[in-house]
């Protein structure tokens, strides 16, 4: 049996108080908090059932105490058990997230605040379309969005004309097209105004000055657009409303906007190679077509700052507009944090010159990682302070990626990934919350008075912009409640990110370890190292050239580490999931870096064979408790061991 004490440098206690704070937060690996959920559950249970009976207590119940004893109403709670049993039984093959034995996906245990707070708000049912369906929940999704905007380091203050607004989505995939839709609505108001002949003489002198004008100066116009509309006869108001929206690009069209303006060009949109298949989704939906997505060279999977500039140079140079440059806060596949600082200078730099454009940070994965860098009264913590608490982490480059995001347009954040509520609960922030009326189906950017109705925020309107109908008001209730119990900052929520981050540096330290232990078996490295809670591991047996071999003995690897429903759980010890590293992803040079650290011989990369890809292990290190402080025990160091017998068996 292992010992419990059994790693020899098995780091240092944490504070008391944290780790109790910390041991509060979740049901647990072992289900230890689950007495304090049933409480929870059972408490509001009654409470929402004394609501329904104190609404109008005048009124009789429906259904008489004598029902329960009919036959018809036994049998179908008979059948109802023996539908919940079957179903809980099968649910007993699922994926044991909870466990610090699961390194795999992008999901571990759930934060008990939120799985609490939705299981509350689930009776009450509220659909956040409309204040009509949800007048509570609404408004706690509104103010969900400005705790976001906060973390973020935005404008979180709704009386401030340019407060930010954030709303939540499925997931981070809608998020992302939602802010594909906003850009193009900015980017194209301009020239409508234009088109329709509004009296202004501040309006960009062509259609090429007034599409590239850039997101600030659109917003600025806007802004200037209501004030006069308002300030029209009801009659003209109308009027002047409907020639511009008959020529906005919402109206005619990509078609007909494209034909009525030739002297410009369907946008494009700068990202990433590493970047999520969301994007190709996304820029199909929206009409633009995949051809309008410009893959970015990156190097060591993240965006390369000059391959970025050299596309915006050769846009400027072709009079190629674009609509929007992305930045990814931890890539889906690896973790890896791109240089937002480095975008974020480009777009001033190419702005100046008149090739104005979007800025979005895909923050789906890495977005709660923002809180290590906040201080609760929301500065941002300097590089040194952050520095506190790790051994490397961050790097200087991650810091600056992170103090970029208070300059960037729009972010993409899910809760049901870092923030651990169940799924699906993506969100996405726009730092300008009068850019997003743009997008309300009923014109919401034009008013009827002449005051400034309509600059400070109103959840009311939410069902008008978000890309969706019905949609869950428990969701909302579960991030705001989550957010409220834990403070979005280095102090509160980011006691969690931080022992994570720590476990990535800790996985990283014992993975050289089982480099030198398996060395007579293996040639094992990390790859690339780790920017936030993610790490990759590559392996290749000892004396084999062959990159197809290589990939074969991964892949026997992980069938000892993947989900298998057709076999109990139990026998599994860890899971792990895997990912590839392509040539045109990581770069020929990079690549060639791994293969020979990896005794593979880059000659030996072919299209068939499956060896155009390194297949590679992959790491999500989300649990808390992979360090388990109280027991003294190392999970990590537990699945080394089992790692090493595994490469022994493979």
């Amino acid at each position: 049996m292992t010992s419990p004490f059994e790693s020899p440098d098995f780091p240092a206690p944490i504070p008391e108080a944290e780790q109790r704070t910390l041991d509060a937060c979740f049901l647990g690996p072992y289900g230890e908090n689950d007495s304090l959920l049933e409480r929870l559950v059972v408490e509001f249970l009654r409470d929402h059932v004394h609501w329904r009976r104190n609404f109008h207590p005048e009124d009789p119940p429906a259904i008489p105490t004598r029902a329960s004893q009919h036959p018809a109403y036994q049998a179908f709670e008979a059948r109802m058990r023996n539908e919940l049993h079957q179903l809980s039984a099968a649910l007993k093959r699922s994926v044991p997230f909870h466990s610090p034995r699961y390194v795999g996906h992008m999901v571990s245990d759930l934060l008990l605040p939120g799985l609490a707070a939705q299981i509350l708000t689930l009776p009450y049912n509220p659909n956040n379309v409309t204040e009509d369906a949800a007048p509570v929940t609404l408004r706690l999704e509104m103010q969900a969005g400005l705790q976001l905007a906060r973390m973020l380091g935005w404008p979180d203050d709704p009386k401030r004309p340019d407060c930010a607004i954030g709303h939540l989505t499925s997931g981070g995939t809608l998020a992302n097209f939602q802010s594909l839709r906003l850009a193009l609505a900015l980017k194209g108001f301009p020239v409508a105004l234009r088109a329709a002949g509004v009296p202004d003489p501040a309006l960009p002198e062509d259609d090429w000055q007034a599409f590239n004008c850039g997101p600030a100066a659109g917003i600025e116009l806007l802004g200037k657009w209501r004030r006069w509309l308002a300030g029209q006869s009801p009659e003209d108001r109308t009027r002047w409303r409907a020639r511009v929206e008959g020529r906005r690009i919402e109206h005619l069209g990509l078609h007909a906007f494209f034909e009525r303006h030739p002297t410009l060009r369907p946008p494009v949109v700068l990202a990433p190679i590493t970047a999520h298949y969301s994007w190709s989704k996304g820029i199909k939906m929206i009409g633009l077509g995949r051809d309008q997505l410009r893959l970015v060279a990156a190097r060591g999977m993240r965006l390369c700052p000059e391959a970025l500039e050299e596309a915006l140079a050769a846009c400027e140079r072709d009079r190629q507009p674009v609509l929007m440059a992305v930045g990814v806060l931890g890539t889906t596949e690896y973790g890896t944090i791109d240089p937002i600082a480095a975008v974020v200078d480009a777009r001033a730099r190419f702005g100046a010159r008149g090739l104005g454009f979007s800025i979005h940070v895909d923050a789906a994965w890495g977005g709660y990682l923002t809180t290590l860098f906040r201080h609760p009264d929301g500065r941002l913590r300097t590089l040194d302070e952050v520095r506190q608490d790790y051994r490397q982490f961050p790097m200087p480059e991650i810091h600056a990626a992170f103090a970029a995001l208070e300059r960037v347009d729009s972010v993409t954040i899910d809760p049901h990934k870092l923030a651990y509520l169940p799924y699906g609960a993506g969100a996405f922030v726009c730092r300008d919350h009068r850019a997003m009326s743009l997008l309300t189906e009923q014109a919401d950017y034009v008013f009827d008075s002449a005051d400034s109705a309509g600059d400070a925020l109103d959840h009311r309107h939410f069902g008008q912009f978000i890309p969706e109908g019905s949609k869950p008001g428990a969701m909302a209730a579960a991030v705001y409640v989550a957010h409220r119990v834990l403070p979005l900052d280095h102090a509160n929520f980011g006691l969690i990110p931080r022992h994570t981050v720590q476990a990535a540096e800790a996985f990283q330290e014992r993975a050289e370890r089982f480099a030198r232990e398996t060395a007579d078996h293996v040639h094992a490295i990390v790859p690339f190292p780790p920017d936030s809670n993610l790490v990759c591991l590559a392996l290749n047996p000892r004396g084999n050239r062959d990159l197809a071999r290589a990939n074969a003995f991964l892949q026997r690897i992980h069938a000892r580490l993947n989900s298998d429903p057709a076999q109990p759980i139990q026998i599994k010890q860890f899971f792990a999931s895997t990912t590839s590293i392509r040539p045109a992803v990581l770069g020929l040079a990079d690549m060639h870096r791994i293969l020979d650290a990896l005794g593979i011989d880059p000659a030996t990369m072919a299209e068939e064979g499956g060896a155009d890809r390194l297949f590679i292990l992959r790491h999500t290190l989300m649990n808390p408790y992979l360090i388990d402080h109280e027991n003294r025990i190392s999970f990590i160091d537990r699945y080394f061991q089992y790692l090493k017998t595994c490469v022994e068996h493979a």
